[in-house]
């Protein structure tokens, strides 16, 4: 009996996560951009949402407007996802070394859950703050708002263009990039309100404004949460089904069986697999090693996978198997 192990994606732990070809449903493609270029897009994003949000501040104080004052909170979040992206790409971008063996890769991924939590706590403060000014309306100054918020949407239509051209496969990058257009979409509604406010002094617009700018920051909180999540409880990755790819394995020439098969993602869009494959007494290992990985490489975008492959004993009953253990999940035979 022998075992054969692979680590495919070994060898590439010094390229940047989109510097790669990824393939996916059988058809590659590159992304056409690199870490650098994404730190660049970034960067510049960051200087215009921070250029912005202090004169936003200074705008909503003088307008009375709490929407305004929550745009704000909003791209102080917008800032600090961008600030977070930027570290976790310099982080996830080192070696492997020492006891971290996948290096900090899922630095992006802390990254993105704090944005989320961010997003959520403060959802929280501006639905309580606008119930508040729902019941017991302030003056607001609807032109002070309409002009800030058309400003807002100038600046935040830039900053969202930028990010678009980066990797967005990236959880980190696709994270900052939602609080951008979840605020470009809360400044429209604060510019509708300060419309509302101007032409009809029904104030309480100001608070409607906010209610929605906080329904948003919960909806992109919770996204961001409920990913980030997944990738730390080790959940496959969308789109793809750990049975689906056990059965086809169990279907390759020479495969008894699939068993102990486990599919992760390192962090968002490096996807890992390992199995347990046992194979015909007289099966080449190498060979069916080398047909699985091109199996989950071509058809799922699966380039890090660890195999090990055993021999059948040659006494086996046909339609059974000797496991090397007992099997973890579903085991899969032709």
């Amino acid at each position: 009996m022998s075992a054969q192990e692979t680590e495919s994606g070994h060898g590439h732990d010094g390229d940047t996560p989109h510097e790669h070809e990824h393939v996916h449903g059988g058809h590659g493609h590159q992304h056409g951009v690199n870490a650098d270029a994404d730190r660049r897009y970034l960067t510049t994003a960051l200087i215009l949402i921070t250029g912005f949000l202090a004169i936003e501040v200074a705008a909503g104080i003088i307008a009375g407007s709490l929407a305004l004052i929550s745009d704000a909170g909003h791209m102080l979040t917008d800032a600090a996802a961008i600030a977070l992206a930027l570290v976790a790409m310099r982080l996830a971008a080192r070696k492997a070394q020492g006891s971290f063996t996948y290096g900090l890769q899922r630095a992006e991924v802390v990254s993105a859950q704090i944005n989320g939590l961010t997003l959520l706590l403060l959802a929280a403060y501006f639905t309580f703050e606008g119930v508040r000014r729902l019941i017991s309306p302030v003056q607001v100054a609807g032109g002070v708002v309409i002009v800030t918020a058309l400003v807002g949407i100038a600046v935040n239509v830039a900053a969202a263009w930028l990010l678009a051209k980066a990797n967005r496969t990236s959880l980190n990058v696709e994270g900052a990039y939602q609080h951008i257009l979840n605020d470009l979409y809360a400044f429209i509604g604060t510019a509708v309100s300060g419309v509302v406010v101007w032409l009809t002094g029904w104030n309480r617009a100001d608070a409607v404004a906010t209610l929605v700018v906080a329904a948003l920051m919960a909806r992109a909180g919770w996204n961001l949460v409920r990913e980030a999540g997944r990738i730390f409880m080790e959940a496959a990755p969308h789109g793809i089904q750990p049975d689906e790819i056990g059965a086809r394995a169990a279907a390759l020439d020479h495969v008894v069986e699939v068993h102990d098969l486990h599919l992760w993602e390192v962090s968002s869009g490096r996807p890992a697999l390992s199995a347990h494959i046992l194979v015909a007494p007289d099966a080449d290992c190498h060979a069916v090693r080398a047909a699985a990985e091109e199996l989950v490489q071509a058809g799922h975008g699966i380039r890090h996978t660890t195999l090990q492959v055993d021999h059948v004993p040659a006494d086996t009953a046909p339609g059974s198997a000797v496991h090397c253990g007992e099997p973890h999940g579903p085991v899969h035979r032709k």
